[in-house]
């Protein structure tokens, strides 16, 4: 499909800090004569834009479309509106927010982003008639325009809105337009144009306020669980009377925390305004969103605070959920909760890091969070769109920035192989849960420069360190400034054995040999380098002497034999040291329950996670979380994000050990599917489902004593084992059987 680009804008200036500019409203009028057939609307923004057909709403979703670099991708959306219209004449309207176009953020490059401008609105309207002929109405001069009651909007910042500037009837036929003024060209673009394949961004849930508290002036309103979205005004104002909502996530000695969130020079994040026309209105922003649990609003009155003043409206992609997992242990189905409530929340558009400060697309975040999402949710179409983004970001050199989209900011810091394996991980994951042969066509050419990158950075001694590299970040303790307590050597070294080996398993799936020759021939060096300079053979230390580092030489198979033991001893002998707490980043907390499992330490590996005191998941129920946060502090430590999801990554460790459920093992066959659990003391029932590309597969596991039953339900397509944890066995004495539908009993 061609897509034509036809950017129009109103006003010129865009928002500077000290300079608000407000939104533009547009209007365009057409005809419609006897014998449609057919009519379609291909619509897009630099920025966003929500469109009117008539006077009704038939946006996609919020925040349309989609967030990107418009200097890559320029994102837009197709309608068929066939239905919508009537002979005669129609009314196209839309309203602009700003998106990534004109942010007034400095940071990240947001200031300096080299296509900064106003907002400028592109749509091409096709109808085809029963003669066969074709005409289009396009984005022109014919197009009018004027300021919307929007007077101010920022992605990060929140959004102002004047309704005393409302214009009624703004998007319908009889509107008097003859104040308004023709939109202005825009000059081409440099981004290929796309119709997004993402699915929308929708409103979930409404919550009301769980408690009202006066506090300075103003009033706290706290909806009890933190999350992304919006909130939702419904006041009877008068004329002039402006509230502020300001959004955050946790009170600090009974007061509203905005330091986690507020960044120097972003002292207004999550910040809306809203100025009465007098008499009842409802409102919510259009082209913002904030991740939040508490909002402090000002400028009402005492009869005003009310618990029908404020709506949190809940939002995030659609993505809907694929599994569910439970068990007799309400730590870890907390655990589960706040993980899917994390997710959803750095669901919207792209997987970001934080619905809050950030809503950065981080690579790590994405790659050590791939396989939990496919358990829970449904995140292929999205990931797919973002990937294409990621592919696109890749220098000259095959490096890629630690965030996407972006400019320029992230290429020469913060990046490096723990983060860049979003480049496999995505289209490697895909594959093995939902057998998307596509996703891994399109990653071959961009993997392969990126095993080339890795050549080119490997030092003499056959190590990889990423100048500028991100290793174990949210490390527990927190090391000083940029400092890992896991060198970032062993970390990117190791890391770029995983990457080389899932790349050349894709290139086996697709049947490039030779270029899966070539990422073992990476890996062959890699390793030689490692064993030579990363390893005290003799004690079974890893350069470190971390549980990061040792559990990573176990997870990736690094060591074998009797090596492979003294490198577990020696984590056992560290773990002991913390007192059997973690002592992890996410790098390595994502394989340190795994290793502990796969090595007959599962009672360990539970007790690990569900403990109460510092540090532990445990520790974080206890201390009422209802999301995951970005580091494990300790009471009156450093508080930073509160909603971040790449420490979910131990959602899957739950379905994978817990339940057992492995599928695609050996990467050859989406029909295979093993359950192989671990039985942890304290942990007696467990019911899991998942919904695999053959059916819904449900595991429900009840132990008591030295006997238990599992139960399964699954398609008769799926073949596999059903194996039980060493000591273990079913009535026959056998410890394996064939996967079927049925109840097996099992004796110790």
């Amino acid at each position: 499909m061609t897509i034509p680009m036809n950017f129009i804008y109103g006003r010129e200036e865009h928002n500077l800090h000290w300079k608000y500019i407000p939104q533009p409203y547009f209007r365009r009028k057409f005809k419609v004569r006897s014998g449609l057939v057919a009519a379609s609307l291909t619509i897009g923004a630099l920025g966003y834009y929500e469109v009117h057909l008539n006077g009704e709403n038939i946006t996609r979703g919020e925040l349309a479309s989609y967030r990107a670099n418009p200097d890559h991708y320029i994102y837009f959306d197709y309608y068929d509106i066939t239905d919508t219209l009537k002979k005669g004449d129609n009314i196209l309207a839309s309203v602009l927010g700003n998106g990534m176009q004109n942010t007034v953020v400095k940071i990240w490059g947001g200031w300096n982003f080299p296509w900064r401008s106003s907002a400028a609105l592109s749509f091409n309207i096709e109808l085809k008639y029963s003669d066969g002929t074709v005409e289009r109405v396009i984005s022109d001069e014919n197009t009018l325009w004027a300021d919307s009651p929007i007077t101010f909007n920022d992605y990060y910042f929140g959004e102002h809105y004047d309704a005393r500037l409302e214009q009624p009837g703004w998007d319908t036929l009889d509107f008097d337009d003859s104040s308004w003024q023709k939109a202005n060209p825009r000059l081409p673009t440099r981004g290929e144009a796309r119709i997004c394949e993402a699915p929308p961004v929708l409103k979930y849930e409404e919550r009301k306020p769980v408690s009202i508290t006066e506090y300075k002036g103003g009033y706290i309103y706290d909806f009890g669980l933190n999350g992304a979205g919006l909130t939702r005004l419904h006041i009877n104002g008068t004329p002039g009377q402006k509230v502020t909502t300001k959004h955050f996530e946790v009170m600090v000695d009974g007061a509203p925390y905005y330091d986690n969130i507020c960044y120097k020079g972003c002292e207004r994040m999550q910040e809306d305004e809203y100025i009465c026309a007098g008499g009842e209105a409802t409102h919510m922003p259009k082209f913002t969103y904030h991740g939040f649990r508490y909002v402090y609003v000002t400028g009402i009155t005492p009869e005003q605070a009310t618990p029908e003043l404020l709506t949190y409206v809940v939002m995030h992609s659609d993505v809907p959920m694929r599994g569910s997992f439970k068990c007799d242990n309400e730590t870890i189905n907390k655990i589960q909760e706040m993980t899917v409530r994390s997710d959803l929340s750095n669901l919207i558009h792209i997987p970001t890091d934080s619905p809050h400060r950030e809503r950065n697309g981080w690579t790590a975040d994405a790659a050590l969070s791939a396989e939990q999402m496919l358990f829970n949710l449904t995140p292929e179409k999205l990931w797919k769109e973002w990937i294409r983004n990621v592919y696109r970001s890749m220098n000259g050199d095959g490096m890629i920035p630690g965030i996407i989209p972006t400019a320029d900011w992230g290429y020469e810091d913060f990046n490096g192989p723990c983060w860049d394996c979003v480049l496999v991980y995505i289209p490697y994951y895909a594959y093995m849960y939902r057998g998307d042969i596509d996703m891994l066509r399109e990653s071959a050419a961009p993997l392969m420069r990126y095993i080339h990158y890795l050549y080119s950075i490997i030092r003499e001694d056959e190590l990889i360190e990423a100048p500028g590299g991100l290793g174990d970040w949210a490390q527990v303790g927190r090391p000083s400034g940029r400092a890992f307590k896991t060198p970032v050597v062993v970390t990117d070294s190791i890391l770029s054995v995983d990457i080389a080996d899932k790349a050349a398993q894709i290139f086996d799936v697709l049947g490039m040999s030779e270029q899966a020759e070539f990422a073992r021939g990476l890996i062959k060096r890699l390793l030689k380098g490692i064993k030579f300079n990363l390893i005290d053979h003799e004690k079974g230390m890893i350069v470190g002497n971390t549980q990061t580092s040792q559990a990573l030489a176990l997870y990736y198979g690094i060591v074998e034999g009797e090596e492979k033991q003294k490198v577990l001893d020696h984590l056992l002998e560290l773990i002991e040291k913390d007192n059997e707490h973690f002592n992890v980043g996410v790098i390595g907390g994502r394989v340190l329950f795994r290793v502990l499992c796969d090595n007959g330490y599962a009672d360990l590996a539970f007790k690990m996670i569900v403990r109460p005191d510092f540090p532990s998941y445990g520790n974080l129920v206890e201390r009422g979380a209802t999301t995951l946060w970005e580091f494990f502090d300790p009471v009156g430590g450093k508080i930073d994000s509160l909603n971040h999801h790449f420490w979910g990554h131990i959602s899957a460790f739950f379905y994978q050990y817990f339940a057992g459920i492995r599928v695609n093992p050996n990467f050859t066959d989406i029909s295979n599917v093993d359950i192989k659990p671990v039985f942890a003391e304290g942990l007696n029932h467990v019911t899991a489902e998942h919904e695999l590309l053959q059916g819904k597969l449900s595991v429900e596991i009840a132990r008591e004593g030295e006997c238990g039953t599992i139960t399964i339900t699954c398609p008769d397509s799926v073949h596999g084992e059903i194996k039980l944890p060493s000591g273990w066995c079913f009535e026959d004495g056998a410890d394996t059987t064939p996967l079927k539908s049925g109840s097996y009993k099992f004796v110790k």
